[in-house]
């Protein structure tokens, strides 16, 4: 497509994309570091009540546009795939 204002909003949008792809790797480095010390300590890696304060901590700092609904299903996406992939990066780091 030849149309510049197009053209336009795909590169911020690629470059909103590559910010959020940034912040959720940053996200699940922390996630994977919190795990390694959790299981070094022998703590429970899931906290169901701590995953409500970050859901509910979203939606209240939530300027919008996404509707706290959408922040909601966001998280709902987000929580499990970062333990999970913390999980896989800690079975990795684990001696064989």
């Amino acid at each position: 497509m030849d149309d510049p204002v197009v053209a336009s909003y795909r590169e911020r949008i690629t470059a909103a994309d590559d910010e959020l792809l940034a912040a959720v790797n940053r996200r699940l480095q922390l996630v994977s570091e919190l795990h390694a010390h959790k299981r070094r300590e022998g703590y429970p890696l899931f906290d169901g009540a701590r995953e409500q304060e970050v859901v509910a901590r979203a939606i209240a700092r939530n300027p919008g546009p996404l509707s706290d609904e959408g922040v909601g299903e966001l998280y709902t996406l987000l929580l499990p795939l970062c333990t999970a992939e913390a999980r896989r990066l800690g079975e990795e780091a684990a001696p064989a």
